[in-house]
């Protein structure tokens, strides 16, 4: 998988009233959240034993394809798409596993713990979201051990740093809390992955929260910010069972100009062009001259398990806003381990909206006014 993302948003698309201070904006960040929503659900209904991993990432293709070209019609120049390709990463498989035609496939299995990201967008407002679940899971037959540890802590994490994406806060404290919530389960954040503010037509933004931060990332430093109202961002948490550090796996010119013609500066499969040959030889020519950033399939140790969920989250004037992300049925996991630290307890359980200050009575200073007049209005106001 590529991301055609060396190219910058020029200026003028960088305009004033393309932020989600504008209603029609925030509209559009939220048909691209119900698009990327439904077609993530349809997936996980169809992640039973013995399906295909290629036919269900070219289902969930094909589906956000089919689903966002069903708005806007009339407004033929407005662009909107897959923002990220239908991915399927089981087990100790990291993330961005989604595997071409002629790659060998892999058939799901009961018990698989299973992660599917993808995404969309409208008009260049992107919702992204990621799911991890256990096949065969109920409240009637839990998933126990490792597998339901890696869940529970990366779905804890995701909502702490979910109620840390206010303004005020910064993306150490998401740090932070993602460490101490996958440590409550034995567990490690993935080495050195993003969470990104999102901005139009730009899925990798200004500001970043770095997890587990790598010995690099740590020498050139993370840049502290704090996040503001009308921001939007792609929360990724990633938590697995071993250690944490991912390992790889082990004609250009018109390659470009179709991959820039049919995803801009979206991530994209090869998947989606009709010569796969044709597209490798493509890609690994614009990957070489740096004009495509390639997204690599990590691993993490064999019998190791990992853990995603993925929101986009939007901080508005009332509140946070969780856009994108199933909810998860905790009843169908079970472990030993808990989250101890009351201050990350209270943060799980505080409110995403903002609370409203109580506006004091003001009382009346006119000097012919009685006070029994006084105390009735201030009655009535608080009717």
């Amino acid at each position: 998988m590529a991301d055609d993302s060396s190219s910058v948003a020029s200026d003028t698309e960088k305009e004033v009233g393309i932020t989600i201070a504008e209603d029609l904006v925030v509209t559009k960040y939220k048909m691209a959240s119900e698009i990327t929503n439904r077609v993530l659900k349809e997936l996980v209904d169809k992640c039973v034993p013995n399906a295909s991993v290629v036919e269900l990432c070219t289902f969930g293709d094909n589906r956000l394809t089919e689903e966002t070209g069903k708005v806007f019609k009339q407004k033929k120049d407005l662009k909107k798409g897959t923002a990220f390709p239908t991915c399927i990463s089981v087990n100790n498989c990291i993330c961005h596993f989604s595997p071409l035609k002629s790659d060998p496939d892999y058939i799901v299995k009961d018990g698989d713990l299973i992660k599917i990201d993808l995404g969309c967008h409208i008009d260049g407002f992107i919702a992204v979201a990621a799911h991890t679940f256990v096949v065969g899971a109920t409240k009637e037959n839990k998933a126990t051990g490792r597998k339901a540890d890696a869940v529970l802590a990366a779905y804890h994490a995701a909502e702490a740093a979910l109620r840390l994406l206010k303004p005020g806060s910064n993306n150490y404290q998401v740090t932070e809390a993602i460490d101490k919530i996958s440590e409550s389960y034995k567990c490690k954040p993935v080495e050195g992955m993003l969470s990104y503010q999102l901005e139009k037509d730009v899925i990798d933004g200004t500001k970043r929260i770095i997890q587990n931060p790598t010995e690099l990332q740590k020498k050139e430093g993370c840049e502290k910010c704090e996040f503001a109202v009308h921001e939007v961002y792609a929360l990724d948490v990633l938590v697995s069972t071993g250690e944490g550090k991912p390992k790889e796996s082990e004609t250009s010119r018109a390659f470009f100009s179709e991959a820039e013609k049919k995803h801009g500066l979206m991530p994209f499969t090869l998947r989606s062009f009709d010569d796969e040959k044709k597209a490798r030889l493509g890609v690994i020519e614009c990957a070489k001259h740096d004009l495509m950033e390639p997204y690599p399939v990590y691993f993490e140790k064999e019998g190791e398990f990992v853990a995603e969920f993925k929101y986009t989250v939007l901080i508005m004037p009332n509140g946070t806003m969780k856009i994108s992300g199933l909810p998860v049925d905790l009843d169908a996991y079970q472990t030993e381990n808990q989250i101890t630290d009351e201050s990350l307890k209270n943060l799980l359980q505080s409110s995403l909206a903002i609370k409203k200050k109580k506006k004091k009575n003001k009382k009346k200073t006119d000097a012919g006014k009685k006070e029994g007049e006084a105390e009735s209005e201030d009655e009535e106001e608080k009717k």
